[in-house]
């Protein structure tokens, strides 16, 4: 593959190259009653941004309009799924109207079409919510998983971890902010299924045919009627959570340790700030 001419992009304190909003941010593409939806910011592990939610909306909005498909497959282009929200977006200022990260998940969520999250490599931060909304979650081995936004003391973007897990695991993933193995999230509840790591297209396609061969009405029912018991148990509510008075403290209360670390990204750029934030950890992305 031919490497990108970064000559133009701007870059971080410490010199990385940061990619320019571009409409081919996500692709889009359709066959045999399947849609394919990628997320295509390779040289920063499809970090997602305002350009990439308007994008990701406008593929959902062609997959749902579009009689043929029955299915959806979202995946990352390269060697990540997705390493989460953008930290760099502000290089690149984007007024244009754009949907929220919450409510393009919950589209997901609620989409009329079954949707197979595939994760190779990373998936953390928003990048895990976005594969936990989805409908099935097919993992290679070398995929990890994580909420590590507690790191950069941000908070959870998207709450869809405990209905996914048990409470402790929950708070275990939640709390700890530490990257999971692909064998560990199976036994958490945040994928279905791990395959090797060159099967991973093929379980994907072979799961997403199976659903399009199926009797469209029914599926639609089924995903309406398990959805609905986590409505019923507060889904909507929990991941709507800064919409909570009762939270207004919490959610406003300063955290000087966070906002320090944010202080060396800005400064420092991204090196320096990794180190920061993963002392004491192994491994992240």
């Amino acid at each position: 593959m031919t490497e990108p001419d970064t000559s133009a992009w701007k870059r971080t304190p410490d010199g990385i190259a940061i990619p320019p909003p571009s409409s081919d941010d996500v692709r889009y593409e359709a066959a045999d009653g399947i849609a394919r939806i990628t997320l295509n910011r390779p040289s920063v592990l499809n970090a997602i941004n305002r350009n990439v939610m308007r994008l990701l909306a406008a593929a959902l909005d062609q997959a749902e309009s579009d009689e043929d498909v029955r299915a959806v497959i979202l995946t990352g282009a390269g060697r990540a799924f997705s390493a989460g929200g953008d930290m760099w977006a502000s290089l690149y200022p984007d007024d244009d109207p754009a949907p929220n990260a919450l409510d393009v998940q919950m589209r997901i969520w609620s989409f009329p079409k079954p949707v197979i999250a595939v994760v190779r490599g990373h998936a953390v931060g928003q990048g895990c919510e976005l594969a936990g909304v989805c409908d099935f979650t097919i993992a290679a081995e070398n995929a990890r998983f994580g909420e590590i936004q507690i790191r950069h003391g941000f908070g959870i973007p998207v709450l869809i971890t405990p209905f996914l897990t048990s409470q402790k695991q929950a708070k275990e993933i939640l709390m700890l902010g530490e990257v999971i193995e692909a064998e560990d999230a199976l036994r958490m509840g945040l994928v279905n299924r791990v395959v090797p790591n060159d099967q991973l297209d093929d379980a994907a396609q072979a799961m997403a045919s199976k659903l399009a061969s199926l009797p469209p009405a029914v599926v639609r029912l089924n995903k309406r009627l398990v959805n609905l018991v986590y409505e019923q148990m507060g889904l909507i509510e929990a991941v709507r959570y800064r919409d909570n008075d009762s939270l207004r403290t919490l959610l406003e209360a300063e955290d000087t340790v966070g906002a320090a670390r944010q202080r060396i990204r800005e400064e420092q750029g991204w090196a320096a700030f990794k180190r920061e934030r993963d002392r004491g950890y192994a491994e992240s992305a």
